[in-house]
């Protein structure tokens, strides 16, 4: 009879544990979710998705349609997979200890600006280019307030994936603009800290080389769109307004002959005396397109090893300034992404000298020559290069 009072005793006591447990972890998520600072993601034991898929349509099929993001043409088969979708907007980071990066070869814009300190981050979109596959995308970092400017081109609400963010008060609080932007309550932020575990994972084994743990977020397009399918946001949100409803997408053209391509490579740093940053774009008149060189060494994608190639560069220069908003080193910065200023457009070998406007947030960055014509862009992928404002190209 003892044994078994004992046994009961053991009993309750596990079960009234196990309900601490359960009590103490809603009181942290209650908690974390009111102030906006999250705890560590978990780091999972279990065997972690390769981000290796196979071609899931006919690539041989007729290239019939055009992606409205950067004019690439695609198969029918390919548009019936973005058209049920909205552009997916992912935080990618450029520190020297992440490279190389996963999933940049298979976006159809990329955005580049410093974070901090001199280290450039990049705010991929992915619509149409991974519609034939699924595409590992990562390092993911942290949201920062321009490139939400830049994300807001993609509708009102787009998919923005990223690992927290920048939450001091002020003008660069990202965290506190996702939310007045409505974009929690629509749930079109996939915030890492929110969605966690599978759809985010450590992977500390990806790199050729020990690398620290913030180095070590990833996740899938496929993952982060079946997130955005069961919040009800797939090419239209729950009201059935379409995510392109207010879209003005750039205009395209095709590539210039070859006898009037140039042999143009535009060069550049972010900040002087950060090497590691600085950024070559290599012209191949063969393919007409520019090879990226970052730091001296030719960029590749993680994923397929395959070189990250440009077809169109577009530096514009904005103002950029502190935020003294109290963080620590007075690291994050501003930079002046509503107006205008100038920009440099390089594509087909050839540079054209023009500026850049953008009104407001939601709108469109437009691009035009000195003479205010809008400038066509060639089709392929698309790279927007921020420098502060006096910044020299080499060219």
């Amino acid at each position: 009879m003892e044994e078994t009072g004992n046994r009961k005793k053991i009993f309750f006591l596990a079960l009234a544990g196990l309900g601490l447990y359960f009590l103490s972890a809603g009181i942290s998520y209650a908690f974390f979710s009111y102030v906006k600072t999250p705890p560590s993601p978990i780091i999972s034991p279990l065997p972690l998705p390769s981000g290796e898929s196979k071609f899931r349509v006919d690539l041989s099929a007729p290239k019939t349609e055009m992606c409205p993001l950067n004019g690439k043409m695609s198969t029918k088969e390919e548009k019936n997979i973005w058209s049920k979708r909205r552009p997916l907007t992912v935080m990618i980071e450029n520190h020297k200890d992440s490279r190389p990066q996963s999933g940049l070869s298979s976006a159809d814009v990329v955005y580049e600006a410093v974070a901090e300190g001199g280290i450039t981050r990049f705010l991929a979109i992915f619509y149409c280019g991974v519609s034939a596959l699924d595409a590992q995308v990562g390092p993911v970092r942290s949201a920062r307030t321009y490139f939400l400017d830049f994300a807001s081109e993609y509708g009102d609400f787009p998919l923005y994936a990223h690992v927290g963010g920048a939450n001091t008060p002020g003008k660069a609080n990202a965290l506190g603009q996702i939310g007045d932007y409505g974009w929690l309550r629509k749930g079109n932020d996939l915030n890492q800290f929110s969605i966690g575990f599978p759809t985010f994972w450590r992977d500390y084994e990806r790199l050729d080389h020990p690398v620290a743990t913030e180095h070590t977020m990833y996740s899938t397009t496929d993952k982060l769109f079946a997130v955005a399918e069961k919040r009800g946001l797939t090419n239209v949100d729950e009201n059935g307004v379409p995510w392109d409803k207010n879209f003005s997408p750039w205009e395209f053209k095709e590539d210039a002959k070859e006898d009037k391509r140039g042999i143009k490579s535009p060069g550049f740093s972010f900040w002087k005396g950060y090497s590691d940053y600085d950024v070559k774009w290599e012209y191949d008149p063969l393919t007409n397109d520019y090879k990226r060189i970052n730091g001296g060494i030719p960029q590749k994608d993680r994923n397929n090893e395959a070189e990250i190639r440009g077809k169109v560069i577009a530096v514009v220069f904005m103002k950029e300034s502190r935020a003294n908003d109290g963080y620590e080193g007075n690291l994050h910065l501003l930079y002046g992404t509503k107006g205008n200023g100038k920009a440099l457009v390089f594509q087909d070998g050839q540079v054209v000298e023009g500026t850049w406007d953008k009104k407001d947030r939601q709108s469109r960055m437009i691009f035009r020559d000195l003479k205010g014509e809008k400038i066509k862009f060639n089709r392929g992928q698309i790279w927007i290069e921020v420098l502060p404002a006096g910044s020299e190209v080499i060219y």
